[in-house]
């Protein structure tokens, strides 16, 4: 468990980017952080493993206030995957995995193997092993980046914007490896983004943030979308806008699912109900 504790953040030249943030992240689940630029969830996401210390309050892993906890030791036992992956240009893929496992003193050939192993875990083909980063395409950069994450086993999984700068196409796959990659793994994942249905559709826990890093509403994505807690949500989620009031309308027989500009959504396939029984939807 992460626990925020009335955590501040101040910068030299005045700047506030964090007044007063309190929130419990649970184990093994996803929390997101989500909202537009400058509200503060990098900020935040950093104090978590001492990239950025806080001005005031604190931040505790499982009790233990990570202040008083070296930064570099810290920083090997949690993963961190960023948006442009940050892999080093000059190692080769299976290097670039081993990497922090190798600085924690596991013997170079043990490392490589592991990365091997991790390189099927996140769905890259071995034949990649010994391509040099400019030679992958943002996507396969990006799971390189994941499973470099991955390498030391953390609990804790830090996710900066990480599927941002690759292609619609590309960002949906990686999100469904995301999905898969938690149902087999359980790690505890804080992953920051601006954009809310990628929010509402990797988070367990979804917190919405406002300059500041001021809490607007937090919940599963299911109880924001029920009741969004004040206007500034329900612009966010987009509810103001009708692209979250959906019905369903009647088209050649089938049940489409249309937004409350009438825009079509989707298909109506089934209830939870009868995915429950196994039937339709399912």
């Amino acid at each position: 468990m992460i626990e925020f504790r009335h955590v501040s953040k101040r910068y030299p030249d005045g700047t506030s980017a964090v007044e007063d943030f309190s929130v419990v992240i649970p184990s093994r689940e996803t929390t997101v952080l989500v909202g537009s630029s400058g509200c503060g969830k990098t900020t935040l996401l950093r104090m978590i493993n001492r990239m950025v210390d806080p001005s005031s309050g604190s931040v505790a892993i499982d009790g233990e206030d990570v202040a008083h906890v070296d930064p570099v030791r810290l920083r090997r036992r949690i993963g961190y995957v960023m948006q442009n992956s940050g892999l080093l240009p000059h190692r080769k893929v299976i290097d670039n995995i081993a990497t922090v496992p190798m600085l924690n003193g596991v013997p170079r050939a043990q490392a490589r193997a592991r990365a091997l192993e991790l390189m099927d875990t996140v769905g890259l083909d071995r034949s990649l092993a010994d391509r040099y980063p400019a030679q992958l395409s943002g996507g396969q950069q990006q799971r390189v980046g994941v499973a470099r994450g991955l390498a030391v086993d953390p609990n804790i999984l830090l996710m900066d914007e990480p599927f941002g700068a690759v292609d619609p196409i590309v960002r949906a796959d990686l999100q469904r490896e995301l999905l898969r990659l938690q149902r087999d793994l359980g790690k505890t994942v804080v992953f920051v983004t601006h954009d809310i249905d990628e929010a509402f559709l990797l988070g367990h826990q979804v917190v919405i943030l406002q300059k500041g890093g001021v809490v607007a509403q937090r919940g599963t994505p299911r109880e924001i979308l029920a009741r969004p807690a004040n206007e500034f949500v329900a612009s966010f989620i987009g509810a103001d806008r009708g692209k979250r009031a959906l019905r369903v309308a009647r088209a050649d027989g089938v049940d489409v699912v249309v937004d409350g500009d009438g825009r079509p959504a989707g298909v109506l396939v089934g209830t939870e109900e009868d995915a429950a029984a196994g039937g339709p939807g399912s």
